[in-house]
């Protein structure tokens, strides 16, 4: 089977990292293309022998981008097209038509309660989005609170599927040996209280709260994994608060690295942590939270439909907290009274959405799509490995 992928770009971001995983997963001949932005990750997913091809669309409304892209599926002879992120579902459905294909699955990442891709909703938004889906096989949501959303912005529900977002779950398990090298190289003491956040940061994460709450709790340090337009503001709130030498910004951290990483891997940033704090209000997924959670970290979290739609006991170690800072500020100052921390194992919401979970129930809808209502067998026992097209 041969897919075409097409994502709005690729730099360091959820969607797109998730995208990586997902190539390394399927057993398929796929080529990607990136409507700008050919960041960290076209990279990495080149480096895993994927091509990347930059369409090198210069705005939302450059057209010119439309007969190029449908000039690339025509002449690739692909036997679906697989769009990522808003602006590469309009323009993808459209230009897999007009390239004649018209097996068309879209993954919708991004969309909360009031915002798609971090910008408010607006009626045109919507309308734009309904009416090029309409063009598609099927649409995927990454959580059963996107599906609902889906539904209620008017998607027919029978066109809708859920394949959870997903992680290497065995690279995610506790390390000492890392937790030990990486406090060494940040310069953390070995029995300093460092409370995490991971994730872009933009004003919709938060994490000005997270800072101000982390302020508040003398005991407690900060380590912040992720880059963004917010971070000389949450510099400029450290210091204001008193805390610039308790709050560390390490940057993005591409996962997997694209080659031997040269610093810390995530993996070993988390176990490097005590907590992990997400304070944003609003996700669809919140992959930084199940991956915390495979680390064995207790985590705290505003919202989290990866948890929410479980049952508690499958993430014994995650706890959903009102969003202000006076309550995260009491719970922060809960820990060190606790005594030396004592990782948890792995919870089942970790094996849950292990990746290759994810691509197996992807690689489900690929074959229903292109072959029929039956898909067909796989060969027992085969890895799957994304192919390089010829």
């Amino acid at each position: 089977m041969k897919v075409l992928h097409v994502i709005t770009g690729l730099g360091i971001g959820g969607a797109e990292q998730q995208l990586r995983l997902l190539l390394r997963h399927l057993p398929v001949h796929s080529r990607v293309v990136t409507l700008t932005n050919p960041g960290p990750v076209a990279g990495g997913i080149e480096a895993d022998g994927v091509p990347v091809t930059d369409l090198a669309m210069t705005g939302n409304r450059d057209l010119g981008a439309l007969p190029r892209l449908a000039g690339i599926v025509r002449r690739g002879g692909y036997d679906l097209v697989h769009t990522h992120l808003y602006r590469a579902c309009v323009y993808g459905r459209a230009a897999a038509r007009l390239g004649g294909v018209r097996r068309i699955i879209a993954t919708e990442h991004s969309l909360g309660e009031s915002q798609i891709e971090g910008r408010p909703l607006s009626a045109g938004t919507r309308a734009l989005y309904l009416a090029s889906e309409r063009l598609g096989t099927s649409t995927v949501a990454v959580s059963a609170s996107v599906a609902r959303r889906l539904a209620d912005w008017g998607v027919a529900p029978e066109r809708i599927e859920v394949v959870p977002n997903g992680i290497e779950t065995a690279r995610f398990a506790y390390d000492p040996r890392g937790r030990r090298l990486v406090r060494g190289v940040l310069g953390l003491p070995a029995d300093a209280f460092v409370v995490g956040g991971v994730g872009r940061l933009a004003p919709g994460k938060r994490f000005d709260r997270l800072v101000r709450a982390v302020a508040a709790v003398p005991e407690a340090r900060l380590l912040l994994v992720g880059d963004g337009e917010r971070r000389e503001e949450l510099r400029a709130l450290a210091r204001e608060r008193g805390a610039a030498d308790r709050v560390l910004f390490f940057g993005a951290c591409e996962d997997p690295p694209v080659l031997a990483p040269g610093g810390p891997t995530l993996p070993e940033l988390l176990s490097a942590m005590d907590v992990l704090v997400s304070a944003s209000p609003d996700e669809t997924f919140g992959l930084a939270v199940v991956e915390a959670l495979a680390a064995g970290l207790p985590v705290l979290y505003a919202a989290c439909p990866a948890i929410e739609d479980l049952p508690p006991e499958e993430a014994p170690g995650a706890r959903r907290f009102d969003g202000s800072e006076a309550e995260l500020a009491r719970l922060l100052r809960a820990f060190p009274d606790a005594g030396p921390p004592v990782r948890l194992p792995q919870p089942p919401a970790a094996r849950r959405y292990d990746i290759a979970r994810s691509a197996d129930r992807l690689m489900s809808l690929y074959d229903r799509a292109v072959h029929g209502p039956f898909p067909s067998p796989r060969p027992s026992g085969a890895p799957p490995v994304t192919r390089r097209l010829p």
